[in-house]
């Protein structure tokens, strides 16, 4: 019997996977929890096949999460969730230790293929996102600003330009307001804008948010 973890703050959401999972999967266990320090309680208590971790979950970023439990577990295969669009966030998560990405959008039609995809130690790319990584490919060492960001510094931009202010930021990922404003100055920096309108002007032209 597969047993599977599912991490995501929203029940509603936890309960439409769990209906995806046993359509799709028949019998199958399932586990539940909402934040990150559930999530990790979880996975070092018990014996998961696949993890279905949501990108924006609470007291962390998607990112710190996923690199979390790869440490506890390094073989355990995590299928990412996210509503943000693959293009922008599935690279940055396959290089943290992601099995597979999708977006919440596709999760109905793509979940149950994900998890078998994994479950049997492959990744799992939607067609979609296949066009997408066969172009970043083709486009070579051409980068956009932004792919230059770290991890953290991209989080940070993506909430300045969703109109978060620097004490809303270091509350929601749990860091100081001075460490924040320093993600902030390189993010200025590294992708040439001067201040937070021009990041929100960049973000919205590149389909960050």
């Amino acid at each position: 019997m597969l047993k599977i973890l599912i991490a995501d703050d929203h029940s509603i959401f936890r309960r439409g996977v769990k209906e995806l999972l046993s359509d799709g999967l028949g019998d199958v266990t399932v586990g539940e929890c909402g934040n990150a320090h559930d999530l990790l309680q979880l996975v070092r208590q018990k014996k998961w096949d696949v993890v279905i971790l949501d990108i924006g979950m609470p007291e962390t970023t998607g990112t710190d999460a996923l690199v979390q439990v790869k440490r506890e577990c390094p073989s355990l295969p995590v299928i990412m969730l996210s509503m943000h669009p693959e293009d922008q966030y599935a690279v940055r998560m396959f290089k943290a230790g992601a099995n597979a990405y999708l977006t919440k959008v596709s999760a109905p039609e793509e979940l149950v293929t994900a998890v078998k995809k994994v479950r049997a130690g492959g990744r799992y790319v939607s067609p979609s996102l296949g066009e997408k990584l066969a172009h970043l490919l083709h486009r070579g060492d051409e980068q956009t600003p932004h792919e230059l960001l770290s991890d953290r510094e991209f989080e940070v931009m993506r909430l300045l330009a969703s109109g978060k202010t620097v004490s809303e930021i270091a509350e929601s990922m749990h860091l100081g307001t001075t460490t924040v404003s320093t993600y902030r100055a390189r993010i200025l920096e590294k992708l040439h804008l001067k201040n937070n309108a021009e990041v929100m002007r960049y973000a919205v032209q590149q389909g960050i948010v």
